[in-house]
């Protein structure tokens, strides 16, 4: 009994460690991939978006893949990866 019991003093603070740094890392972590997994599905045609370089622009064309911006009045046109759009812009 005296060998379980140590057993168990040595386990019970790795264990602890480990829920705390599942609740406070990899959870949010999770939600934060599946928020922006949403918002990256819900873009459409004429949502205006940043990129994670900065770039600010229309969506002018989607595929599967990729996003296509218009980033001026004169209608010049990037072509990104949808994980290249870090979030979109706010409408008013």
């Amino acid at each position: 009994m005296d060998s379980m019991t140590g057993i168990l003093i040595n386990v019970v603070p790795f264990l602890l460690v480990f829920v705390v740094f599942y609740f406070l890392l990899i959870l949010p972590e999770k939600k934060r991939k599946k928020k922006y997994q949403g918002m990256l599905e819900e873009l459409k045609v004429n949502d205006e978006v940043v990129t994670r370089g900065g770039i600010i622009g229309k969506i002018s064309h989607m595929d599967e893949k990729t996003i296509t911006l218009e980033t001026s009045p004169a209608k010049t046109r990037i072509k990104f990866e949808k994980s290249g759009i870090a979030y979109k812009v706010k409408e008013d």
